[in-house]
């Protein structure tokens, strides 16, 4: 409605125009008495001064309503326009917002440089190991194909241990391996209860619990046959089906099977663990200076950079509002670009301890890494961004704002350090890392 009455004013004042007659220039000299000339007879728009009449005190009133109604129209704004201005606003808070968010991951993490600047290789690829198997140190694929031969190599030594730990390792399905120990259990449980019940002792190869919870999942096979069971070709009602046999005399040793039962349900699975590639550099200007292996992101720099070029695109081009949910996904999103994070932590002395990091680590993770490389491992502390801001243990890397790579600063606690100058005189000045890892120190270029 408001369009169609704009539409007409507009018409209504045109013809207004139309009847004035021709305009003048305002530096043009003329007379006042023939500046109205008239159109069609129609009347002048107004008169000469000499016949012009001083307005009246009720016509006064009048003209100061029509003020007020024409000021008050003018304040308000078309909807359009209104949303146009929201949007306006809230795309520049935005980009006022990401301005400082990397304003302070650079200040905080040097960023900046990882894109701006070159610098020496500090993370050429991710490495993983496995504690129980010994210091191999491989790419993540290489490494479970390790523990997989090893394991393979194992089986003939130690059929059930090494059994039940295939059926939790190589099967990555948590719901699938519970179903499946769950099922196994139950079948031992009857026997354990049962052992003279030949139906207790028979597992036919076509049920559907068997043939759904168990025999799809590697390692099963070679556990049920380490507890005893026999594959056997058994004819029923005349038609041969596989069975799984367990003999009564195996049967009848309980606490064998309560054994293998707990050995099941206690086993965990063997899993790569990330190598944190723990490094030292001596003291430098060039600790924020990072260059991050591709294997750091979930997609490529490059990709990362398209994306958020076409969302600011989209913003401009279809002016669209975000809402809060829209932008806590986005947030989301903005999280799950990083797998690793690469951090430095700088000692008092200067010296930096460099390790590899999952981005959605806990921070005390950060903390206990620190803490086992440390001569004094009691001494507490606390790690603080370049920022000053202390890291909570409870949060982890990527929310915090540490991937893909950031260097926060160690110190020590003010009250111990204040305690041990009480009773030494002193404050320590040991060295804060161990001997073996100064040992290793190198320096940024």
């Amino acid at each position: 409605m408001s369009a169609i009455i704009k539409f007409f004013q507009k018409k209504k004042l045109d013809i207004k125009f139309k009847k004035v007659g021709a305009g003048h220039r305002l530096n043009e000299k003329t007379d006042r008495s023939s500046a109205a000339p008239s159109s069609g007879g129609g009347r002048a728009s107004y008169q000469s001064g000499p016949n012009r009449k001083e307005p009246t005190h009720e016509s006064q009133r009048a003209g100061e309503a029509a003020l007020i109604r024409f000021s008050q129209k003018n304040e308000t704004t078309d909807p359009k326009v209104t949303m146009k201005a929201q949007m306006k606003r809230e795309m520049e808070a935005e980009r006022r917002a990401l301005e400082n968010v990397q304003k302070t991951q650079a200040s905080a993490s040097g960023l900046q440089e990882v894109v701006q600047e070159s610098a020496p290789v500090a993370a050429s690829r991710i490495l993983f190991k496995c504690p129980e198997l010994g210091s191999v140190v491989l790419p993540h694929n290489e490494m479970e194909e390790y523990i997989r031969e090893y394991l393979l190599n194992q089986l003939a030594d130690e059929p059930e241990m090494t059994s039940a730990l295939m059926i939790h390792t190589f099967n990555k399905d948590k719901v699938k391996v519970k179903a499946c120990v769950e099922t196994i259990s139950k079948y031992l449980d009857n026997i354990i209860a049962n052992p003279e019940e030949e139906k207790y002792r028979k597992i036919r190869h076509s049920n559907k619990a068997f043939h759904e919870r168990v025999s799809p999942l590697e390692g099963t096979e070679e556990f049920i046959q380490a507890v005893g069971f026999q594959y056997k070709t058994i004819s029923v009602d005349s038609v041969d089906e596989i069975f799984w046999v367990m003999e009564e005399e195996v049967a009848k040793d309980t606490e064998r099977l309560k054994g293998l039962k707990e050995v099941l349900l206690l086993a965990e699975p063997i899993r790569p663990q990330l190598d944190r590639a723990v490094q030292v550099f001596s003291p430098s200007s060039a600790a924020t200076k990072f260059d991050i292996p591709d294997e750091f992101y979930c997609v490529s720099k490059e990709e990362l950079m398209k994306e958020q070029q076409r969302r600011q695109e989209a913003v401009e081009k279809f002016g669209m509002l975000r809402t809060k949910a829209m932008r806590e996904r986005d947030e989301i999103k903005e999280l799950r670009k990083y797998r690793y994070a690469l951090i430095r932590v700088r000692m008092p002395d200067g010296i930096l301890l460099q390790g590899t990091f999952k981005a959605f680590e806990k921070l005390a993770a950060i903390f206990e890494f620190v803490r086992e490389n440390l001569t004094e491992s009691w001494m507490p502390f606390n790690l603080v961004t370049q920022t000053g801001q202390r890291l909570p243990e409870d949060s982890n890397l990527a929310e915090f704002g540490l991937a893909p790579a950031a260097v926060v600063n160690l110190e020590w606690d003010k009250e111990v350090l204040k305690d041990i100058a009480t009773q030494q005189g002193e404050l320590c000045q040991k060295q804060a890392l161990k001997p073996e890892l100064v040992a290793l120190i190198t320096t940024l270029k």
